[in-house]
């Protein structure tokens, strides 16, 4: 039962709320972005190749088309696919960067914790022990 009540601790925590509650966002915009760089910025960079971004590869082997027209064993590269998620991983980061930044500059600064008032050094303990012992 301890386990129990500790993990409900550990859950409730408001940090680990946060957490969730940003990943669920974070899915929810990584698809955004997706459908911004598959429907905006690969038609676009499309057109200095006159093909899809997506769609861009390397082959490797050439493949056999069969009576219906797929084509079979072909093997290939596919560095379109593979740079459309490189540009969607930037621009997810670099939102999280400035989401990140700008929530740190909401925060309150911490103001430094007033200072105790210093004692006497320990020479002048030393010196005032040293001055009762000669009385």
């Amino acid at each position: 039962m301890g386990m129990l009540k500790e993990f409900k601790d550990f859950a409730m925590k408001g940090n680990l709320v946060d957490i969730a509650v940003g990943f669920v966002m974070g899915a929810a915009f990584n698809k955004v972005v997706a459908s911004f760089t598959g429907g905006i910025v690969s038609p676009l960079i499309g057109l200095l190749f006159n093909a899809d971004f997506k769609d861009l590869k390397y082959v490797i082997k050439e493949g056999v088309a069969d009576e219906a027209g797929a084509v079979t064993g072909e093997v290939a590269v596919m560095y379109g696919e593979f740079l459309t998620n490189v540009i969607d991983f930037l621009i997810v980061a670099f939102v999280m960067f400035m989401i990140v930044k700008g929530v740190n500059a909401m925060k309150k600064k911490e103001e430094p914790a007033p200072e105790a008032p210093k004692g006497p050094s320990q020479e002048e303990l030393l010196a005032e022990i040293r001055d009762l012992l000669k009385k």
